[in-house]
């Protein structure tokens, strides 16, 4: 298969070519370049690597024109082509006039995937589209007017032009079928995670250089409405206010901002920001729990990725991280504040409880592999294209 010479970078011999791959997809990957990629942009490109690496299928990955490199820098092991137009008119073009196609820059392939965000005209090109969630129906306020209408719209054009939907959970599976979705175009793919070894000397390292006790509840995520943090603070206030608290994570859209001190949050509480992905695998081996309490998710990697270390948490019962955790850590209303702090209140007083629950959040983390992730969307790419 022969890519088009006058494409971005204009490379006359493709990347299949050269390793034998047959089957192309071009992947919407322009989430990576948000200023807030959050957990939707490593999921996308972690998945559609691990599709890569079956060997059936190249991915190359679309993007908009960008002046800069991508806010998620694991993109780089996709080859990424970006079309000549800036990201907010060619979301709007594609979204509101499904146009323009990019047959001409990428050269033929042999389906879309739209891994987030944005639904891109296909032409004849059959389309897979990801959804992780559907929180903007459920949590309209918790999203800008604006948003509701463009992330409305992109999952209309995914019920309609799509050959298959892929979800993370049946969570989102569930919320798909009541929004109208046609269920026997659903497909479930969970997500995965990859243990990271960790030594002793990586773990004083790390704990002295964000000054870490022994015992403490860490949080990982994007601050925004559907985490809530707010009943989270309250119910350490309530609950265990010496606990200490370690938040982690950029600081998102319509919620207090968490860098600093907070004005609900005592002092043992902090915020360290974003951390580079080596320092937060090892806090997540170093935590006692990870508290997660988030009302809506369309996965909750943080969940999972704390298993993978061997930390269990502690989740919203009914909702996708139920289905993550199993039955390993603590399910919560995450409404019920009383509840959320008699559970934190468990990581000072029964620290040991908590150890003893590492083997079973290590065995059920991997249950979820991106290995699985890979030969699960393989599967749905063959679908398609048969």
């Amino acid at each position: 298969m022969e890519r088009n010479p006058t494409a971005m970078g204009g490379v006359a011999q493709s990347a299949c070519e050269t390793r034998g791959v047959g089957r192309t997809v071009a992947a919407v990957v322009e989430s990576c370049w948000h200023r807030v990629p959050g957990g939707t942009a490593a999921a996308a490109v972690r998945s559609l690597v691990a599709v890569q690496e079956q060997g059936d299928y190249q991915v190359r990955g679309i993007a908009a024109r960008h002046r800069h490199g991508p806010s998620f820098d694991e993109v780089g092991a996709l080859e990424v082509i970006h079309l000549p137009i800036g990201q907010r008119l060619l979301y709007e073009t594609w979204n509101r006039l499904r146009w323009p196609t990019f047959a001409r820059t990428i050269g033929p392939v042999d389906l879309v995937h739209a891994a987030g965000g944005v639904v891109p005209p296909t032409g004849d090109v059959p389309l897979v589209v990801t959804l992780y969630d559907l929180a903007f129906l459920r949590f309209p306020e918790f999203f800008t007017a604006h948003g509701v209408r463009f992330m409305t719209r992109a999952a209309n054009l995914a019920r309609d032009e799509a050959a298959l939907v892929v979800v993370p959970s049946e969570a989102t599976a569930d919320a798909c079928r009541a929004a109208g979705f046609d269920p026997a175009r659903i497909r479930t793919v969970p997500l995965g995670a990859q243990p990271v070894p960790v030594s002793d000397d990586q773990r004083e390292m790390i704990r002295a250089r964000y000054q870490l006790p022994e015992v403490f509840a860490l949080w990982v995520g994007t601050s925004e409405p559907r985490k809530n943090l707010e009943r989270l603070m309250e119910a350490h206030r309530r609950a265990c206010p010496q606990l200490p608290l370690i938040l982690v994570g950029p600081s998102g859209w319509k919620t207090e901002p968490v860098h600093g001190a907070r004005s609900d949050a005592g002092p043992a509480v902090r915020h360290l920001g974003r951390l580079p992905d080596g320092d937060l695998a090892v806090l997540y081996d170093l935590a006692t729990a990870l508290v997660y309490p988030s009302l809506l998710e369309g996965f909750g990697m943080p969940v999972l990725e704390a298993m993978a270390q061997g930390t269990a948490a502690i989740t919203s019962r009914g909702t996708s991280t139920e289905e993550v955790a199993g039955p390993v850590g603590q399910l919560v209303d995450p409404y019920d504040i009383d509840a959320l702090g008699d559970a934190l209140a468990s990581v000072a007083t029964e620290a040991r409880w908590w150890e003893d629950q590492s083997e079973a959040a290590r065995l059920q983390a991997a249950t979820m592999t991106w290995e699985a992730t890979g030969h699960a969307l393989t599967a749905v790419y063959d679908e398609v294209v048969a």
